[in-house]
């Protein structure tokens, strides 16, 4: 045979061949194990491309999506948009039933569920007609009462007389996350002006009221949704470059705590957390700044909340950034901000016992324990 005839012949075979593989090959995808996506390396769920692409970066092949087209590592957007989706198509419960489950399956959603918990809450509000009662008649206590958060929020914000309406709207039980709802709200009305908030805050007649109030406030000041026009951050660079934990320092007494525990969060957005993670040990360095004032405990609790949010999928790490600090009265206070959020998280008896255990720091363990109202004698 001519070689350029076997040639011919060879290819014609390996075409019919070729074919032959693509008719009895089995397509189907498979299925991703999600708990193996739950070990996604924390930080990199802010630096995905599109839904199922691999974190920049990474050098690694994108990741195959789900067989119910799930992305094997979920982005603020690509979950926000699966859920108003769901919400539109059936209600805010089926919503964040559904945003509860992937949560607790995949702790590194914790980063970014609250504003996507806030963001359903806007949209309910105005799904209903601004009927609270309706908004607020779905389980709403996942991702730490975000859902409530952006409800009262909303309702505040479309209010004319939010300044009477504030101290209705959570009554009358006048719940804890309602009120610290409200004082999300009074930001928005107050458009990102501290001392307008306060003095809605400072409408409720108790302490307690103005001080969760407070809590909400200062959350909203320095963690705003920076993809909401009405949200930015209003923090000048001058004040900041003149005190690095502008504005807590002004603050009337009642209303420092909450400042000081929430100025980390603006801290560790301003320094790239996600790919810094030297960042967490740095912020309690930075805390200090409030030793003269008297805020630096409760900023090093906040360092503690904060980290333990972020990285709530690496329990221990989190306890080893805390315990970088050199004094104890400071690794004491950031070990309360760890078991502060976990708690919050994680709301079931024997939630601050699972978290204390997890630490490989005999002394952060001890912290942990005391912070939980855990025995120290306990295994």
């Amino acid at each position: 045979m001519q070689p350029r005839a076997f040639a011919i012949l060879t290819a014609l075979l390996l075409g019919v061949l070729g074919l032959g593989s693509v008719a009895v090959t089995d397509w189907t995808p498979e299925p991703v194990d999600r708990a193996a996506v739950g070990a996604v390396t924390p930080g990199t769920e802010g630096t995905t491309g599109p839904a199922g692409a691999a974190p920049a970066g990474t050098g690694q092949p994108a990741a195959a999506a789900t067989a119910t087209a799930d992305p094997a590592v979920w982005t603020r957007s690509t979950l926000r948009n699966k859920l108003m989706a769901e919400m539109d198509a059936t209600d805010p419960g089926v919503a964040l039933a559904d945003l509860d489950r992937i949560t607790k399956q995949l702790p590194y959603t914790v980063r970014f569920c609250h504003p996507i918990a806030h963001e359903l809450g806007h949209a309910a509000v105005k799904r209903f007609n601004a009927d609270f009662q309706k908004v607020i008649s779905f389980p709403h206590e996942t991702c730490a009462a975000g859902y409530l958060h952006g409800a009262v929020e909303e309702m505040l914000n479309a209010s004319t007389q939010p300044e009477t309406d504030l101290v209705k709207l959570c009554a009358p039980k006048n719940s804890g996350p309602c009120i610290h709802g409200v004082g999300h709200g009074t930001m928005f009305v107050a458009k990102q002006d501290v001392g307008k908030a306060r003095e809605l805050c400072n409408r409720f007649t108790t302490d307690q009221n103005r001080i969760r109030c407070s809590e909400g406030l200062f959350m909203q000041l320095f963690g705003p949704d920076e993809e909401d026009e009405k949200a930015k951050a209003n923090l000048p660079a001058d004040k900041l470059a003149q005190d690095p934990l502008y504005p807590c320092k002004e603050q009337p007494a009642l209303f420092q705590s909450a400042c000081f525990f929430y100025a980390p969060t603006f801290y560790l957005s301003s320094h790239d957390y996600p790919n810094h993670p030297e960042v967490y040990a740095e912020a309690l360095k930075w805390c200090l700044n409030g030793k003269a004032s008297g805020g630096a405990v409760d900023c090093s609790r906040g360092v503690g909340s904060r980290t333990m949010k972020y990285n709530l999928d690496r329990e221990d790490w989190a306890a080893q950034q805390c315990a970088t600090a050199a004094d104890g009265w400071q690794r004491k206070a950031c070990a309360e901000g760890l078991v502060s959020y976990y708690t919050v998280n994680y709301t079931e008896a024997g939630a601050a016992g699972r978290l204390c255990a997890k630490f490989t720091d005999k002394e952060m363990q001890g912290y942990c324990r005391s912070a939980g109202g855990l025995s120290a004698s306990l295994d």
